[in-house]
C-alpha cells in the first residue's frame, strides 16, 4: 500500500512539472526558464559584479562575470573587453590581455584607462620601451596619479639598465660573404 502512495505522489509531481506548475502551485511565467533565473529589474549588471569580485581579489570569478556580460544583450563591447583584459592581467594571462586591450584602444583611441592597462601588460612582459610610450599616451589622455606612477616605473626601468647603451668602439661589423655581417670585438674575435 505504501509503495502505491509513493508512486502516485511521484506521478503527481512529474505531471506538475510538465504542466508548468511550480512548487508553490502557481503557473510558471516560462516553463523553459530555470527557477531562480533573475529577470527584469532584479538583474545585477555582470560588469558591476565582476568589478566587485576583482576588487575583492577574485579574478577567476570576475572573469566569469565579465564573460556573462559579453554573452548579454550588449555583446562584447570595448568596455567588456577592457574588463576581461583586467581580469586576465590579474591572472597572469598577459598575452590575452594585450590582444584585447589593443582592440579596445583601436576602437576607442581616447580611452586613457585602457591605454594604461595595455602599458601594464606590456611592462609585465618586459616590453619596457613600448610600455613607456603607451603610458605617455595614457597620461596625456587622463593625467592621474596611478598612470603617472606607472609612467615613472617604466622610465626608471629603462634608465636603470633596461637597455644597454651601445658603444661604437666596442664592436664593429665584419662582412662574411655576400650580405652577411657579424659583430666583432675590438680584438677581431667574434663574440
Amino acid at each position: 500500500m505504501g509503495r502505491r502512495v509513493l508512486l502516485l505522489l511521484a506521478a503527481a509531481a512529474l505531471s506538475a512539472c510538465q504542466s508548468g506548475v511550480t512548487a508553490r502551485g502557481a503557473l510558471a511565467e516560462d516553463p523553459l526558464t530555470a527557477p531562480g533565473f533573475a529577470r527584469g529589474d532584479d538583474v545585477v549588471d555582470p560588469l558591476i559584479v565582476g568589478d566587485r569580485l576583482l576588487a575583492a581579489g577574485e579574478p577567476d570569478l570576475a572573469l566569469d562575470s565579465y564573460l556573462r556580460a559579453a554573452a548579454g544583450p550588449e555583446g562584447l563591447t570595448p568596455e567588456v573587453k577592457a574588463a576581461i583584459a583586467g581580469a586576465n592581467i590579474r591572472l597572469g594571462r598577459l598575452g590575452q590581455a594585450e590582444r584585447l586591450l589593443r582592440e579596445v584602444v583601436e576602437a576607442e583611441p581616447r580611452n586613457g584607462p585602457a591605454w594604461n592597462d595595455l602599458g601594464v601588460a606590456l611592462l609585465e612582459q618586459g616590453k619596457t620601451g613600448e610600455a613607456l610610450r603607451v603610458f605617455e599616451t595614457a597620461f596625456a589622455l587622463q593625467p592621474s596619479p596611478e598612470i603617472l606612477r606607472n609612467l615613472r616605473v617604466a622610465s626608471a626601468k629603462i634608465e636603470n639598465g633596461g637597455y644597454a647603451v651601445a658603444q661604437d668602439e666596442a664592436f664593429t661589423l665584419a662582412r662574411r660573404g655576400t650580405g652577411v655581417y657579424d659583430l666583432r670585438s675590438p680584438d677581431g674575435q667574434f663574440p
